[in-house]
C-alpha cells in the first residue's frame, strides 16, 4: 500500500514513539483479507491450489448460494466465482473473503506476520472482528464458535504470549462471561476486549442499527455497571465511546450545540472514572461531531451506501434514511482531525478523501491546545488523575442512584480511599440527593466541568446541564 509509505517510515514511526514512551499498536485484520491479496489471487486460480484452502469455498446448492448467510454490509454473505464454480464467503465486503482458520498452514503464516512485527518493535494488537475466526459457516455460526478461544490460545502461544505486550480483541457480540475467557488473569489469551452493549443501546431491540429510539439512562447504567461488576477480579475491562465504526459520542448522546464543550467533557469524566484501561478516539478529545452531509454521493462507506440502497427499495422515506444515516453512520467518526482553522483544517494540501467537517473553524487542535478550559486540557487532567490516583486503576465499582433517570454516579474504594463521580446526562438542572452520607477524613474535588466551590457541600446540590465532578475522599 504505497499511500502508507514505506517500511522505513514505519520503522521510524516505532523508534520516535519511542523515545517519547509512545507504543503503536498494530490493527490485526486476519479474519478476511482483501481479494487483491496474493493468497487469494492464487487460490482463485484453481481447487487444487496450494492456498484454495486458505479461504471459504462452498459449492452452489440448488445452483443458488450454499446458505442464507447475510454480508454485514446487507446481502448474501457467499459470492460466486465464475472461474472455478463455487461460492466463497465474505461476511463483510465481497472484497473482504474470509480466511479459513481450519487450515493450520495458514494460521502458521498469521503468526510469522505477526512475529514480524512484535520483531520490529510494536507495543501490541487491535484485533478486528476476533470473534469471528471461529466461524462455522455450514451451521451459520458466526460469531464464538466452539475452535474460537482455542485459536486464541494458539496464537497467544505463537507469538505475544511471552512478551509485554497490549492485545485487545473486538468482540460485537461478547458477554462478561466470554470475556473472561479472553482476558483471563493467567494471560493465556488476550488483555481485554471491545464489548459493545452499551453501542447498541440506541436501536429498536432486534432491529438495525439504523433503527433508532432514544438512550434510556438507565439501560446505560445497568449496561456498563454489569461490565464493571461482573469482570471485577476475574477479566480486564476496555472503556470507550468512540471508534472508526460509530459515531461522534458528543452528538450521539451528549449535545453538541449550546452544550457541546460541557457535555464532552461529563462524557469523558464518566468513562474516566470507571475501571479498565479507557481508549480516546481521534478528535474525541477536541469534541469533534457528527458531519451531516446533503450529498450522499459524499458519504464513502460501503454500509451506508448499501442501506441507503436496501432501503429505497423497500420504499423507506430518504428524509428518514438521511436521518438514520446522519445520526448513526461510520463516516461520522472518519472526517479529517481537525488539527487548525486553515484549509481542510490542516490535515492536508492535496485532496481529503472525504470532506471535512465545516465546523473545523471553531473545533481544532490548535485553538485548544494552551486553552486551559478546553476539552483537550481537560482529557489530560483526567489522564493525570488516572496516573496519579491507584484508587482509579484498583478501585471497587459501586453504582448509586440506580433509579436516578438523569444522574449516573458511582463509587470506586481502595482501602482507605473513595471516588465519587458524579455526572448530570441531561440539559436540564437538576438536584443530586445521595441516599447515603460518606463519613470522611478528608475531601478534595479532583475535577469539575464548571466553576465549583470545593468546600461546599455535597449533598441537596444542583447541577448544571451536563455537569460532572469527581471528588476524592479519605475515609475515617
Amino acid at each position: 500500500m504505497d499511500e502508507f509509505g514505506t517500511m522505513e517510515d514505519m520503522e521510524e514511526l516505532i523508534k520516535e514513539g519511542k523515545k517519547r514512551n509512545i507504543k503503536v499498536l498494530m490493527d490485526l485484520v486476519v479474519n478476511h483479507t482483501s481479494d487483491e491479496h496474493n493468497w487469494f489471487i492464487e487460490a482463485r486460480k484453481s481447487k487444487d491450489n496450494p492456498y484454495r484452502d486458505y479461504y471459504v469455498w462452498r459449492d452452489p446448492v440448488n445452483g443458488k448460494e450454499p446458505n442464507d448467510l447475510k454480508s454485514t454490509f446487507s446481502g448474501s454473505a457467499w459470492q460466486f466465482d465464475e472461474v472455478s464454480g463455487q461460492y466463497y464467503l465474505h461476511l463483510f465486503s465481497k472484497k473482504q473473503p474470509d480466511l479459513n482458520w481450519d487450515n493450520e498452514e495458514m494460521r502458521n503464516k498469521v503468526y510469522d506476520m505477526m512475529n514480524f512485527w512484535i520483531d520490529k518493535g510494536i507495543g501490541g494488537f487491535r484485533m478486528d472482528v476476533i470473534e469471528l475466526i471461529g466461524k462455522i459457516p455450514d451451521e451459520k455460526i458466526k460469531e464464538n464458535g466452539p475452535e474460537l478461544h482455542e485459536y486464541i490460545k494458539e496464537m497467544n502461544n505463537k507469538t505475544f504470549g511471552d512478551k509485554n505486550l497490549l492485545t485487545v480483541g473486538e468482540a460485537w457480540c461478547s458477554n462478561p462471561e466470554i470475556a473472561k475467557e479472553y482476558s483471563n488473569p493467567d494471560g493465556s489469551e488476550l488483555s481485554m476486549v471491545f464489548q459493545f452493549e452499551h453501542i447498541l443501546l440506541d436501536q429498536e431491540p432486534g432491529k438495525e442499527k439504523w433503527d433508532l429510539k432514544p438512550l434510556d439512562l438507565l439501560d446505560l447504567k445497568k449496561a456498563l455497571s454489569r461490565w464493571q461488576v461482573e469482570l471485577e477480579g476475574t477479566g480486564w475491562n476496555s472503556l470507550f465511546w468512540n471508534n472508526h465504526d460509530v459515531p461522534r459520542i458528543v452528538s450521539r448522546w451528549g449535545n453538541d450545540k449550546e452544550y457541546r464543550i460541557e457535555s464532552a467533557k461529563m462524557l469523558a469524566t464518566l468513562l474516566h472514572g470507571m475501571k479498565g484501561t479507557p481508549y480516546i478516539y481521534q478528535g474525541e478529545e477536541l469534541g469533534m461531531t457528527n458531519i451531516r452531509f446533503d450529498n450522499l454521493n459524499d458519504y464513502k462507506d460501503i454500509e451506508t451506501l448499501n442501506m441507503y440502497k436496501e432501503r429505497i427499495e423497500r420504499s423507506y422515506k430518504h428524509g428518514d434514511i438521511m436521518q438514520s444515516i446522519y445520526t448513526k453512520g461510520r463516516d461520522n467518526a472518519r472526517t479529517p482531525i481537525q488539527w487548525d482553522d486553515s484549509e481542510n483544517a490542516g490535515f492536508t494540501i492535496g485532496e481529503p478523501w472525504i470532506k471535512v467537517n465545516p465546523n473545523y473553524k471553531e473545533i481544532n487542535a490548535k485553538s485548544q491546545i494552551n486553552d486551559e478550559k478546553s476539552i483537550f486540557n481537560y482529557y489530560k487532567k483526567l489522564i493525570k488523575i488516572r496516573k496519579s490516583n491507584p484508587v482509579v486503576v484498583y478501585g471497587e465499582y459501586k453504582l448509586i442512584l440506580e433509579k436516578n433517570k438523569e444522574i449516573f454516579a458511582y463509587t470506586r474504594t481502595l482501602n482507605n480511599e473513595e471516588l465519587l463521580v458524579i455526572c448530570n446526562f441531561t440539559v436540564n438542572k437538576t438536584k443530586l440527593v445521595l441516599q447515603e452520607q460518606i463519613e470522611f477524613k478528608h475531601r478534595e474535588l479532583l475535577i469539575s466541568n464548571y466553576d465549583v466551590d470545593a468546600n461546599a457541600q455535597i449533598n441537596d446540590i444542583e447541577l448544571r446541564p451536563y455537569e460532572a465532578r469527581i471528588y476524592k475522599f479519605i475515609l475515617n
